[in-house]
């Protein structure tokens, strides 16, 4: 963000959804909040505007750090397009790190999720995952699991893709956290499947997306 938000801004943003973030505004309003990292447009119709992390800390009250990087690696792209859920793979977090304001982005990230899939699937499903899903695969599980309070890296998850299409494998620590992992992810809409490496034996799961509803 170049400046603060006018005023006119900041009522828009104190008057977004508190569960989604969704924005009401005129479109030059919503664009300038784009301009300033403060919200995104949802690519499908009707492109409606949602607040970024950034944006729900600024509602909330709570300043980022000036030092804060505008949007994730290039390689880590994730439904806002400024957030990145943790695949397990990353260095620690840094000490200065707020557990508080990571929870309060990876909450925003998922209600986000959770309504590209109500806007994007066919029948407005929020328990199937959507397209994006499908084409960011591992982010889409890495968040499912974050969302969760699973936590990532040493000792605890990690996401990986595998060669097969619409698969990742999650692997964890202990035999426990894996069969929490399966719940978190059957319960976000992901089937899965548990298997042993053939060398050393180690079990991890293979989680797909869900095309269909459960059948009861």
């Amino acid at each position: 963000m170049t400046k603060p938000p006018t005023a006119a801004q900041r009522r828009i943003i104190e008057a977004a959804d508190p569960a989604t973030g969704r924005l009401t505004g005129s479109e030059a309003q919503l664009a300038g909040l784009v301009r300033h990292r403060l919200a995104f447009r949802h690519p499908r119709p009707p492109h409606a505007y949602f607040l970024t992390p950034t944006g729900h800390r600024l509602r909330e009250g709570v300043q980022a750090p000036a030092a804060e990087a505008p949007g994730p690696p290039p390689d880590a792209p994730a439904p806002s397009g400024l957030f990145a859920a943790r695949t397990g793979a990353e260095p620690a977090p840094p000490p200065t790190e707020r557990p508080a304001a990571r929870a309060r982005d990876v909450r925003s990230a998922w209600e986000g999720l959770l309504e590209m899939r109500r806007m994007t699937n066919p029948d407005s499903a929020r328990d199937r995952p959507c397209a994006w899903e499908r084409t960011h695969l591992v982010q889409a599980a890495a968040l499912a699991l974050e969302a969760a309070g699973c936590r990532p890296g040493a000792g605890g998850y990690r996401v990986d893709a595998t060669p097969q299409p619409e698969a990742v494998a999650v692997h964890e620590a202990s035999p426990e956290g894996l069969r929490t992992c399966a719940g978190v992810l059957e319960a976000a809409g992901w089937q899965v499947s548990e298997h042993a490496e053939r060398a050393g034996g180690t079990r991890y799961l293979l989680a797909s997306p869900r095309r269909g509803r459960a059948s009861k």
